[in-house]
């Protein structure tokens, strides 16, 4: 038996546990229970437990302005504790700058963990009682960091000066400063190493840092990007970064104001003549530093950080500690200051007037770009200048401020309002429509009850959309109904794919008050995939439908539905069709279970929240959700809350809206017999049973960690997780019957949002909706808050209930509310202010937009080509566009050909996907031609190839190439211009010429050759060598496949190749010694490409790598830039008689893909000027005096250009501004000559040649022949008669010998007979001689 002083010494211990427990959980307000920390000695170094101590401590003290928390673990289990000191600890602060200080990162360098303490201590005491440090705190959102790697600390000696002791690396052995992901080396360290590094930088890339500093020590001295050179060069090879004057600005307002690194001679031992001048340097020209954490921050994120060696001493002695700390104060706080330079603003929606996130902020000139917070906020660091400042979004009209100054002191503000892209177009399927037609007419049909008119039409397709394939898919109903669909993203996953939502609504991206939210979420483990494809199902039945079928029409009018497809992209990229109960492609990338991995109420989840997660987890927080479905895979049957215990078995968990759950689970299981049936897998589970296809989720099994249990315990969110099937990746065959079995259930769950009660909070003052009033119902212990307009929307069963609502600073209201089957009931609650009056208002805007114009007829497009080719034009056409598309990852071969397939089988109308051949590898070499008639040849339309990749390691060409044939497919029958520009041209893209190479070559690697060759070693642009005629049989594959099907007898009238390592144009030859009859057309078309881009026609590419050279309007000969034979351009004019130039897009050969959307932004417009410009020239037909074409006609141009016309006798040919000879021949015809004025805004001139058939005979007029030939045989008569007079007069004279005359008569006719024809001969042979000199001179004549 316990005794009663046992029992007393067992309170007090429990007791004193749960103090000492509140003390370290539990923030305590300053004058509260915690004591004052006493004041700093400045006498010694804290280990791991003092200094989590001392942290809490100081924590506790200033509470209202510091918060502590760790962002994950050591190896050893440390944690990585971090100070946020801010005048709003703990909350979103918009407006203020997030800055941040790492120390400790080598764990021997112990400086910087001490000096940081003491600046934690500095700022807490130091708020209302400095101004300086008052100033900072309220203006700023500050987080310090003093050990990155307690675990090296605790191997480290005081003392060491040199780092001889050890503790430099984690407990693993790895150097962090070298374990972080880098532009221009493969960082080979598994993450499970260096747990501090991955979670650095998910707390990185989960923030908005603005300004870091990495404190160091061995030396001292302030280090700026970049760290590390595509060399790595040891030592001397400054890697200068885009923004290289303000880093040089932030290091030097911390050297400068320190009283030893300002002299940049420090004086270390072993390195005495060591300097740096103004006590700053460029880290790569220091020393070469691959896998370092500044440039980290600065290539990934917002963020610019600095590193700064802060002694001589790594470990100096603890008596140094005071004199250190002086040395560093003022630099520590002048640093922090700098976080307000430059410029800053928000970035808002101009229809909802709230913060658009994920807006790129670009500076003209530097190649950097930034992002707006979720708030739509943002801070650009600049030094002081004057600036030209964009912001861009996907779905909004992107904007440009010239002149913006930038001053020395606090940033410039600089506020942006984005238009959202509206247009209308023709909605597939179904009928135009408006509001008013809406409201009035299909609105009272369904109140009436009346019958729809037409059935509901139903999706087309069913297929596995992979992830390129669904992107194309989900902007293609935003753009085809923009009206009711507006396509967002959360976030991305771990491999950098969009997790995207689609909102459908009749007033998308805006929150109507009393119009509730829902969601569906799909593909959370990325194996289970019925729900990916039944969601995009439901995408187009919804957008399809909406406006004649009433179902779907009330539920878009009356519902926020917003579907996310994919939660885990990553993981389905590597599942598999046919895969009925595997776990390939189940987890994220980084192989953690996303539905294990969100905050639980039962069980501390350790694994490492995910990129996946922690977008959904704000996304939810952001929206005011009420009802929601987590479709998965691998039974069949609706799974509703809790779904895990405390006691973490499988039992019955019951949530205190048990009830709720029930009816929304039975809800979506009855619409679905199969479900409701409740024996889902006899073949897999012969034993399972759900009665009416539903199961509380901890009775099935536990889950902790889950996704439907977070959304329900942490937000107004009710979910319930949906298992569609027994067979996780069923076979595409089978898609249709999936689409049946859930169709109903699907549209009956959204249905559920509406029942329940619902109403506004109120203020009695003003009228206005009171955010966050909590609403609870008696005997069920679970509350909603309001929203931001007041509104809530509580989900019930039906029954009579006490309903409290209740605001801080109001007086409570309570009433009973009897809720029905069906419609919410609706109970609005006024309560009465005491003090605070909050003010809401949520502004909207009617757009109406904007009708495509009809087809236009042949003059109509002239004056399109006129219009588009005046100084504004292609402006003018980017801005009307009904959307555009921002590249913003590279994609290897295998996504790259689902794109293309995705593209064609969603526009099969205007595409044809064609394989040229193969690669070495056996990878095709994929063509997509764009037009109205794909699949039919057009003589008469003019032909212009794109084409890129053909050196693997410069593929920022084949990302631009494959947006630009979305942009073109996407605007389709949305933007007049491109769609009459596709309409009239025959458009052929072929993105990447060189798979095998584009597979070795890396990310960031600027200069490399690395898969610049095919994978025999060949640079394919100088394999076209021979022509023609010699055949191919020596070419690389990939060689002879462009030959024989891009290039030889194809008809193309303009070719642009996308290549990299410079930003300027080079048009043929790239022969050495090669004469340019058409030089000046050529040098035009390559000037047209330079000047439509925003800094090429400078002529100064600016590039690090060498090629900063000046280039006159950024056009220049092959040859004069780079001299080689056998190059593509060459033989494509020489044997393919088609003008080819090569754009060179970016400095670097293969950037950050961060950049790709900028580069976009610079060579859409030249891309599409491009498209114009194959209108212009001369175009044509030829043909005789029948009216027959004339093919393979020959058309010399004055300035030696040959144009060849097609088997029906058309022909087109590029020209520059000017007048033209044309010299038209064709055998068997009589030569031709025309002269043409060509203009550089016109459409291409019409030339007719016909052709009269060729009278020549032995190269002499028919005429003149026949007249000699007449002559000739007269001469023969007339010789003929002579000879008979001679003969007759003869005869006379011997008419007394006429026996004699008799006796000799057959020896006289021989005689005379032979006299005869030797004369003839004679003629004859006279006459053929004078002919055949002739014939031979005009012959001769005629080949010169």
């Amino acid at each position: 038996m316990v005794t009663k002083e046992a029992r007393r010494a067992l309170l007090l211990l429990v007791l004193a546990v749960v103090l000492v427990t509140s003390v370290t959980a539990v923030t305590i307000k300053k004058g509260g229970l915690a004591e004052p920390v006493k004041p700093e000695k400045y006498d010694h170094y804290y280990n791991y437990e003092e200094l989590t101590s001392l942290l809490k401590a100081l924590v506790a003290e200033y509470s209202h302005i510091a918060r502590l928390f760790s962002i994950g673990l050591s190896f050893e289990k440390r944690e990585l504790w971090t100070v946020q000191v801010s005048s709003r600890p703990g909350s979103s602060s918009p407006g203020l700058p997030q800055f941040k200080y790492v120390g400790n990162m080598h764990g021997d360098e112990t400086l910087s963990r001490q000096l940081l303490i003491y600046l934690i201590e500095e700022l807490l005491r130091g708020y209302d009682n400095d101004p300086r440090i008052t100033r900072l705190i309220n203006t700023t959102d500050i987080y310090i960091m003093p050990s990155l790697n307690p675990d090296g600390y605790e191997k480290s000696r005081e003392g060491d000066c040199r780092g001889d002791a050890g503790g430099r690396t984690n407990a693993r052995g790895k150097d962090l400063n070298r374990s972080f992901p880098d532009q221009f080396a493969n960082i080979q360290v598994p993450m499970e190493d260096v747990p501090e590094v991955t979670a650095m930088i998910q707390w990185i890339m989960t923030n908005r840092f603005v300004l870091s500093g990495n404190l160091h020590g061995g030396t001292v001295v302030a280090s700026y990007p970049f760290d590390d050179t595509p060399s790595h060069q040891t030592t001397g090879a400054y890697s200068r970064s885009s923004d290289d004057a303000v880093f040089q600005y932030l290091a030097k307002s911390y050297a400068a104001v320190h009283p030893i690194m300002k002299t940049g001679n420090p004086k270390c031992p072993g390195d005495v003549g060591e300097t740096f001048k103004d006590g700053i340097t460029n880290g790569a020209e220091w020393y070469d530093v691959p896998g370092g954490m500044q440039d980290f921050n600065y290539i990934h994120a917002n963020c610019f950080e600095v590193t700064i060696e802060l002694s001589c001493c790594k470990y100096p002695v603890a008596s140094k500690l005071q004199e250190e700390w002086e040395n560093n104060r003022e630099s520590l706080l002048t640093f922090m200051e700098k976080v307000h330079i430059g410029v800053k603003g928000f970035v808002t929606n101009s229809v909802s007037e709230i913060g658009l996130p994920n807006v790129t902020i670009s500076v003209t000139g530097i190649d950097h770009d930034i992002l707006t917070s979720d708030y739509g906020e943002y801070h650009r660091l600049l030094v002081p200048g004057t600036y030209n400042i964009s912001a861009s979004a996907v779905g909004f009209i992107p904007v440009t401020i010239n002149g913006i100054e930038v001053i020395e002191g606090p940033a410039t503000v600089l506020n942006f309002t984005l238009e959202p892209i509206v247009t209308s177009g023709t909605v597939a399927q179904t009928e135009a429509f408006d509001d008013t037609v809406i409201t009035s007419t299909v609105l009272s049909t369904i109140a009436a009850g009346k019958p729809s008119q037409k059935q509901p039409i139903q999706p087309e397709e069913f297929r596995h959309h992979h992830y390129s394939d669904m992107e194309i898919f989900l902007r293609k109903y935003t753009t085809e109904y923009p009206k009711i669909a507006r396509l967002y993203s959360v976030g991305k996953s771990v491999q950098g794919r969009e997790l995207y939502v689609m909102e459908i609504s009749d007033n998308p991206g805006i929150h109507e008050p009393g119009e509730p939210e829902f969601k569906y979420i799909g593909n959370m483990h990325g194996n289970e995939v019925v729900g990916r494809e039944l969601l995009l199902n439901l995408i187009e039945y919804l957008c399809k439908n909406f406006g004649t079928d009433p179902e779907v029409t009330e539920l878009v009018t009356k519902t926020h539905i917003h579907i996310l497809p994919s939660m885990n992209p990553d993981g389905y990229e590597v599942a598999f069709e046919g895969d009925q109960s595997g776990v390939t492609g189940r987890n994220n990338s980084n192989n953690y279970d996303l539905n294990r991995n969100f905050p639980d109420q039962f069980v501390q989840i350790v694994e490492p929240r995910q990129p996946e997660t922690i977008a959904v987890m704000n996304w939810v927080k952001s929206i005011p959700f009420v009802l929601s479905a987590n479709l998965h895979g691998g039974s069949l049957v609706v799974n509703y809350p809790y779904d895990d215990s405390v006691q973490g078995i499988a039992t019955y968990s019951r949530c205190p809206d048990d009830a709720v759950f029930q009816q929304l689970a039975l809800a979506y299981s009855e619409r679905n017999s199969q479900m409701y049936n409740g024996h889902p897998c006899n073949d897999l589970y012969p034993g399972e049973y759900f009665p009416h296809g539903i199961t509380n989720g901890a009775k099935w099994y536990s889950v902790p960690g889950g996704m439907q249990d977070w959304n329900y315990v942490n937000t107004n969110c009710f979910e319930v997780t949906i298992e569609l099937g027994c067979f996780k990746f069923p076979l595409a065959k089978d898609l249709p019957r999936y689409w049946e079995q859930n169709r109903a259930s699907l549209l009956e769950f959204i249905k559920q949002v509406h029942h329940g009660v619902k109403g506004f909070v109120l203020d009695a003052t003003d009228g206005t909706g009171i955010l966050n009033a909590t609403i609870s119902i008696a005997e069920i212990d679970h509350v909603i808050t309001s929203g931001k307009d007041g509104d809530y929307f509580r989900l019930l069963v039906p029954g009579i209930y006490k309903i409290t609502v209740s605001a801080r600073s109001y007086i409570s209201v309570t009433k009973n509310v009897t809720v029905v089957d069906g419609e919410a009931a609706q109970a609005n609650f006024t309560l009465t202010r005491q003090t605070w009056q909050q003010e809401s208002g949520n502004k909207k805007k009617n757009l109406t937009p904007v009708k495509d114009a009809k087809d236009p007829t042949a003059e109509e497009f002239h004056k399109l080509i006129k219009d588009l080719s005046s100084d504004d034009g292609l402006n003018q056409l980017i801005f009307k566009t009904a959307v555009d598309v921002s590249p913003y990852r590279y994609r290897q071969y295998k996504e790259l050909a689902e794109f293309l397939k995705a593209l064609h089988l969603n526009y099969p109308h205007i595409t044809k996907l064609s394989n040229l051949g193969q690669s070495v590898e056996i990878r095709q070499l994929l063509a997509l031609e764009i037009s109205n008639k794909p699949n039919e040849s057009e003589s008469i339309e003019p032909k212009i190839r794109y084409v890129a990749g053909i050196h693997g390691n410069a593929p920022v060409g084949t990302e631009l190439l494959l947006s630009f044939a979305e942009f073109l497919c996407l605007n389709y029958g949305k933007n007049n211009a491109i769609t009459n520009l596709i309409n009239w041209t025959k458009i052929v893209i072929v993105p990447l010429l060189n798979p095998d190479g584009r597979e070795r070559a890396q990310e960031h690697q600027c200069t490399s050759t690395v898969g610049r060759m095919n994978f025999q070693g060949k640079d394919l642009d100088t394999d076209f060598t021979g022509n023609a005629s010699q055949g191919t049989a020596d070419m690389q594959v990939e060689t002879r496949a462009i030959v024989e099907k891009l290039i030889v007898n194809q008809g193309f009238t303009l070719a642009v190749a996308l290549d990299g390592g410079s930003v300027h144009v080079t048009y043929p030859y790239d022969k050495p010694v090669q004469t340019v009859e058409n030089e000046e057309t050529l040098k035009y078309l390559a000037s047209v490409y330079a000047n439509n881009h925003p800094t090429m026609h400078l002529g100064r590419p600016g590039c690090p790598n060498g090629s900063d050279v000046n280039i006159p309007g950024g056009v220049v000969r092959g040859a004069e830039w780079y001299s080689h034979l056998g190059s593509m351009k060459d033989f494509s004019m020489t044997f393919g008689h088609c003008p080819e130039i090569t754009v060179y897009t970016s400095c670097c050969l293969f950037p950050s893909e961060k950049q790709l959307a900028s580069l976009w932004g610079e060579n859409r417009k030249a891309l599409l000027g491009m498209l114009v410009e194959v209108h212009k020239g001369i175009q044509g037909i030829v043909k005789d005096r029948s009216g027959k074409p004339v093919p393979k006609a020959t058309l010399i141009l004055d300035n030696g250009m040959k144009v060849f016309t097609s088997d029906e006798g058309f022909f087109h040919a590029f020209l520059a501004p000017g007048v033209y000879k044309i010299d038209a021949t064709a055998e068997g015809y009589q030569q031709q000559r025309k002269e043409v004025f060509v203009t550089a805004k016109e459409v291409a001139i019409l030339v007719t040649i016909i052709f009269d058939m060729d009278n020549r005979i032995f190269g002499l007029p028919r005429e003149l022949v026949v007249v000699v030939a007449g002559a000739t045989l007269s001469t023969l008569l007339l010789t003929a008669c002579i000879i008979w007079c001679v003969c007759s007069i003869k005869s006379n004279r011997h008419k007394d010998g006429f026996h004699r005359l008799q006796q000799h008569n057959e020896d006289y006719e021989e005689e005379m007979r032979m006299t005869s024809l030797g004369s003839k001969k004679s003629l004859l042979n006279h006459e053929f001689q004078d002919e055949s000199d002739s014939e031979e001179d005009t012959l001769y004549t005629n080949k010169q």
